[in-house]
This record gives structure tokens, C-alpha cells and sequence, in this order.
């Protein structure tokens, strides 16, 4: 198992800043349903407690569409989505491993995910964010 470190990552333009527990050595999805194929996002999927806000929340608007249980955050300035709560993994974080700073990331692996079929595999990430701790809470704004 790798190390545990503080991933640093954001949006564009900076509005929007966070930090992120997680392995040195990453194992990313990438995705290739509707909205992730498109934007190349990879993700490191974790739970809520690994993960903290560090600015911008306030920069931050929410769009959600079919069960509406994912919450894609996008940064207001930039429209950046850096990180957003998943579908699959609604207890937790999946943060777009391109949005994190270099320096931390020891190495990367890449795995293929399904999201084109999404009701029939995504059970299979749902373990990823499952971890005991206490949550964060993003607020995007008036709910």
C-alpha cells in the first residue's frame, strides 16, 4: 500500500481550492458515460473525510440530472468541475485526479469503468469511499 498524502488541487482560476487524503500512489476510473468522457475527468474516488475545502465554496454551482443523487460542482468563474459528490458514491468525493498539483502524485494507475452501463456497474465503486470518519460538507449555495 502507498503512502497517505495531502493532494492539493483546484479549479482554473483558483477560485475554488481544496485538499485531499489519499495515496501517493493513485488508482484512478476513467469513465466513459456522457458527462466524464467528454470533459476527460479521472476519478479518485474517497471518502467525504478525506476531503476538504479550502476555498470557494461560495464559487461553486451545482448541476444534477437523471436520479439527481450526484452533485456536480462547478466552479462559477472557470466552470471547472474539480471534484463533485458521485452517484455511486454519494457518502463521499471523487475529485478529478487532472485538478490535483503534481508534486504529490508518486505514480498513477488508470482502470476503465463503464459508466455507459452505469446501472450495472456501479456497485462496483460504491466501496471506495466507505471509511470511518466524519463527513465534510460542501455547501454550493442556497439548497
Amino acid at each position: 500500500m502507498s503512502t497517505t498524502v495531502i493532494h492539493r488541487g483546484g479549479c482554473h482560476c483558483g477560485a475554488v481550492q481544496f485538499e485531499v487524503q489519499a495515496p501517493a500512489r493513485v488508482l484512478v476510473q476513467s469513465c466513459n458515460c456522457s458527462m466524464c468522457r467528454p470533459s476527460g475527468y479521472l476519478h479518485l474516488i474517497v471518502p467525504a473525510s478525506a476531503f476538504r475545502l479550502l476555498q470557494g465554496a461560495q464559487q461553486l454551482t451545482t448541476y444534477t440530472f437523471n436520479t439527481g443523487v450526484a452533485r456536480h460542482l462547478f466552479c462559477k468563474v472557470c466552470g471547472i468541475k474539480s471534484f463533485y459528490v458521485p452517484r455511486s458514491n454519494p457518502d463521499g468525493f471523487s475529485v478529478n485526479l487532472n485538478c490535483l498539483e503534481a508534486g504529490s502524485i508518486e505514480s498513477v494507475e488508470i482502470e476503465a469503468f463503464d459508466g455507459q452501463n452505469w446501472e450495472r456497474h456501479g456497485e462496483s465503486l460504491a466501496h471506495l469511499s466507505r471509511q470511518t470518519g466524519r463527513a465534510s460538507k460542501i455547501s454550493a449555495g442556497p439548497e
